[in-house]
């Protein structure tokens, strides 16, 4: 597939490709600054704000196994242009939406070609690149990428909101989009497909998706219906009825979305439970955080983008290969479950943060060990899920493992931010002040969150195998660098 492309043409394919990837990763975390721009000016709630998040993250979540099967039947670069096309198109909708409905289909449709881009990209520079040589230095640079790409978000987001408006974070990514495609036209290759239509998962990506979004929809809205109303309780039985199907057509295919028999290795087993808990924990933070520092610190978009900036810039630094390196001294056990416990500490501590507190006192400290934790847990979990993997298995692993990290977010960030909601509500009403009654919402999402880690820490440091080889550990990392 790389014949007629001399090397020139196939450096640049690998830019338009990382630049088309670096646009799908910024919008897992550009968004969260704009929040509060957004539910003010679309009048969402504060527990209906989370589908602004969620609606990208499921159906990113819910559609990326099955993306890479769809870029088998009809071939990868096919496929490329086609999620650059929805997210192009749904990121011009966003841009646009003035309704909360609007904004919130158009954001599913942007997780659904982020979730096609991410999926067929790795396969497209494998097909450029077959020298070991070229194939490792193009890894290497599409690795950072994936991995420091979301630490711009934020800060970006910052600058977009407070310079210009929310819309400005989604209609940016339209002139790159059209970029993209026109680079993809003219360099890439051709591919053929390799798969034959029985290979395609179609029922178990629409069960498991239905399932999390109606499971998710049902604990947002839970506040408002009543958690024991029957239109609560209906919808919730019908997400796990869902759930069970999923689980019931994953055993019977014979080339599932998620083969049950991974589930059956303690390595990947485990890493998927750590990655739901650790997921729900990150997630609720980057939301909840974000909301404390503009609603009770008066911070602007701006202000809170660079208060994010100690996190990412050391996420940033371990996602260029210091926490595989920890890995391969350590083993997978040590490093991970200790940066959970890390990052747990962070989260106590913005569970103690008041309203009227300061940067240096009650948001630095926090922020450091998130990003401590963080950079050390990304990496190892995904390495748990791998390890006990055969190499030519390793990418569906590390599939699997991502698709339980989004769903995890999803429905965690859902749940914590509901009983925030509840609490604030709750203190409201017998009396409490607005700012008091805020704080302490926020407060017991941080703290259930911190949590979520420390049950994270603990499944880690129980039954993830100790250590992996050397040699393991660094070929599983040079294959997770270039997922």
């Amino acid at each position: 597939m790389t014949h007629g492309i001399d090397e020139r043409k196939r450096w640049l394919a690998l830019i338009v490709l990382c630049l088309g990837v670096l646009m799908i990763v910024l919008d897992t975390t550009i968004v969260n600054v704009a929040l509060p721009s957004i539910r003010a000016d679309l009048g969402f709630t504060e527990t209906s704000l989370v589908w602004v998040v969620n609606a990208y993250m499921l159906t990113f979540g819910g559609f990326l196994l099955l993306s890479g099967r769809l870029g088998d039947l009809f071939g990868h670069r096919r496929l490329f242009l086609l999620g650059i096309t929805l997210f192009t198109l749904a990121s011009a909708a966003c841009g646009l939406a003035l309704s909360q409905g609007l904004l919130i289909t158009a954001r599913a449709v942007q997780g659904l070609g982020g979730a096609v881009v991410s999926a067929v990209s790795l396969s497209l520079i494998m097909n450029l690149f077959t020298s070991p040589a070229d194939r490792a230095k193009a890894m290497g640079i599409y690795g950072f990428v994936g991995g420091g790409g979301g630490s711009i978000g934020v800060p970006l987001g910052g600058l977009l909101t407070s310079t210009l408006s929310w819309h400005s974070i989604f209609l940016v990514n339209v002139p790159i989009g059209i970029a993209v495609y026109a680079g993809c036209v003219a360099l890439l290759p051709a591919g053929r497909p390799q798969a034959d239509r029985a290979k395609l998962d179609v029922a178990g990506a629409i069960t498991v998706t239905a399932s999390l979004l109606l499971a998710v929809y049902a604990v947002v809205h839970g506040n408002e219906a009543g958690w024991t109303s029957a239109q609560t309780l209906a919808q919730a039985g019908i997400a796990i009825a869902l759930m069970i199907a999923f689980l019931v057509i994953e055993a019977r295919v014979s080339h599932p979305l998620m083969p049950l028999r991974m589930l059956a290795l303690r390595n990947v087993a485990t890493a998927n439970m750590v990655g739901v808990l650790w997921a729900a924990a990150l997630f609720a933070w980057f939301f909840i955080s974000a909301l404390y520092m503009q609603r009770l610190l008066n911070y602007s978009a701006m202000q809170v983008g660079l208060a994010f900036l100690p996190a990412n810039i050391i996420m940033a630094v371990f996602s260029l290969g210091l926490s595989t390196r920890l890995v391969m001294r350590f083993g997978i056990r040590a490093p991970l479950s200790l940066g959970l416990l890390v990052a747990a500490v962070g989260l106590v501590l913005f569970a103690r943060a008041p309203a009227g507190g300061s940067f240096v006192l009650d948001v630095l400290p926090g922020m450091v060990l998130m990003g401590l934790g963080a950079g050390v847990a990304f990496n190892s979990v995904l390495l748990a899920a791998m390890s006990d993997e055969a190499p030519d298995e390793a990418g569906l692993a590390s599939g699997v493992v991502n698709t339980s990290f989004m769903m995890g977010g999803a429905l965690g960030l859902a749940i914590l931010a509901s009983l925030a909601a509840a609490r604030t509500s709750g203190l409201a009403a017998a009396g409490a002040d607005a700012f008091t009654a805020l704080n302490s919402g926020y407060h017991l999402a941080f703290l259930l969150g911190a949590v979520a880690a420390v049950m994270a820490s603990a499944l880690a440091g129980a039954f993830l195998r100790t250590r992996v080889a050397t040699s393991d550990a660094a070929s599983v990392c040079q294959r997770h660098r270039s997922a």
